[in-house]
């Protein structure tokens, strides 16, 4: 069997019980974290376009459109709530950094086809961590070189998940899933051009509603007869040769069963790139350790890896989707305002003078990553009054040897849901704790 096959049977093979209790909790945590990002990226005006979409197109079917009290069919759902996770930067990611999201293309996918399929939680929680597994494999495959090429990665390693996630919860058989992932590698596309356009960088949120859809649709096509190219992985025009440079087809199956990814997933804490989640988490415990504020700093200095520089160097963010991928931006942004909750990412951020300033005294230097990871950064703050702090990290709060705990996932899921405490938020926290026990998904959310 090629690679493509042997992905396809061992996502089919896996059972519940062969998944160990570390890796199942990390993929309930990431399920949290997932909803919660979700609902609240249902109040965005992208969101709600996209969901608005779904309605006037009158989709039929029995899953849940996030935030909009209605029903589509699964693949419409996928679209809308994969959008939505999106939609404010504040989705679970990966390390080592493999440009997959896990949350928004395997779990979301997952979700809506076992409410359309009566699944219970057990089946929900094996096909996402199937998904999770072949999608991480195919980008740690592709070598961090989508990017570089132009690609917006997720948006291509996503609908691999999405598909392997839905075809176990439609109980393909092994040939229907391999042309499942076949078919889904011709929906894999997304472009990263809206790091550089004045206009029009919406497009970002959109790139990970399209590969869960494409993925669903991909499983429902391959049920139905319909065939894909069986060597889409590895083959001489397939996703590695096609999309990556010095792509490694060998890690496609590497450690397969025996080395998890689903242990790889971390979540965000600050509603912005994953390469400011360092620099503004720095910066904030140096603001608490040495009591100054945004008006005495003078200037800043973060030194990364190269992508710093190249996607994230943005001194003037027209819009807020360009101000949350830009660093010198969040990073200016955390000295006058409370990182840790989302709404300070809102349009206002854009007009306050204050941050406007600071944003163009944060400088950004490229320096070797070697032996750290690619998201590792040096931050130096030098003050008015002379005075000069720094902190070099390489991990942040949310990432796998420093995740957050039970209260902080909690925290994080009552703000994004429900703004603080509230009872009926406060029971499907209770609920997504023990997702195992469930016996269906409907009604959930």
């Amino acid at each position: 069997m090629n690679a493509t096959q042997t992905l396809a049977r061992y996502a089919l093979k896996l059972r519940y019980r062969d998944i160990p209790s570390e890796v199942i909790e990390r993929a309930k945590a990431c399920i949290l974290d997932t909803l919660a990002v979700s609902l609240y990226g249902s109040t965005k005006p992208w969101s709600k376009i996209v969901s608005e979409f779904v309605r006037s197109a009158g989709s039929k079917g029995n899953a849940t459109v996030f935030g909009a009290k209605q029903k589509a069919s699964p693949e419409r759902a996928a679209l809308s709530n994969g959008t939505m996770a999106h939609a404010f930067e504040l989705d679970n990611v990966r390390q080592p950094g493999a440009g997959v999201h896990p949350g928004a293309t395997a779990f979301l996918p997952a979700f809506a086809v076992a409410e359309n399929e009566r699944a219970d939680g057990k089946a929900l929680l094996t096909a996402f961590v199937a998904g999770c597994e072949v999608m991480s494999r195919i980008g740690v495959a592709a070598g961090n070189s989508l990017e570089r090429r132009g690609f917006h990665a997720p948006g291509l390693t996503g609908t691999f998940g999405a598909a392997v996630a839905a075809g176990r919860l439609l109980q393909l058989k092994e040939k229907q899933l391999v042309n499942a992932l076949g078919i889904a590698g011709s929906y894999s596309g997304g472009l990263i051009e809206f790091s550089r356009c004045q206009e029009g960088a919406m497009i970002k949120r959109l790139h990970l509603g399209k590969a869960a859809e494409g993925g669903v649709t991909a499983a429902l096509l391959a049920r139905r007869g319909f065939a894909g190219p069986e060597s889409v992985l590895e083959g001489k025009f397939g996703f590695l040769e096609a999309y990556c440079r010095d792509a490694k087809p060998g890690l496609l199956t590497a450690g397969l069963g025996e080395n998890w990814q689903t242990l790889g997933i971390f979540l965000k804490r600050y509603a912005c790139h994953i390469y400011a989640q360092i620099p503004v988490q720095s910066l904030r415990e140096l603001m608490a350790e040495h009591t100054f504020a945004g008006a005495d700093v003078s200037s800043i200095l973060v030194e990364g890896g190269d992508k710093v520089l190249s996607h994230h160097n943005i001194s003037d963010p027209a819009d807020i989707m360009k101000a949350q991928y830009s660093v010198p931006f969040c990073v200016a942004l955390a000295l006058f305002r409370d990182p840790d909750d989302p709404r300070s990412f809102d349009p206002s951020a854009l007009e306050d003078a204050a941050i406007r300033a600071a944003c163009r005294k944060v400088e950004l230097r490229a320096r070797s990553q070697e032996g750290l990871t690619p998201w590792g950064a040096r931050i130096v703050v030098r003050l008015k009054d002379g005075r000069e702090f720094a902190r070099d990290r390489n991990s942040y709060k949310g990432m796998p040897d420093d995740p957050l705990s039970q209260a902080e996932l909690r925290r994080k899921f009552m703000l994004l849901t429900a703004g603080g405490e509230n009872a009926a938020a406060a029971c499907v926290f209770e609920r997504l704790q023990h997702l195992e026990s469930e016996p269906t998904l409907v009604g959930l959310i």
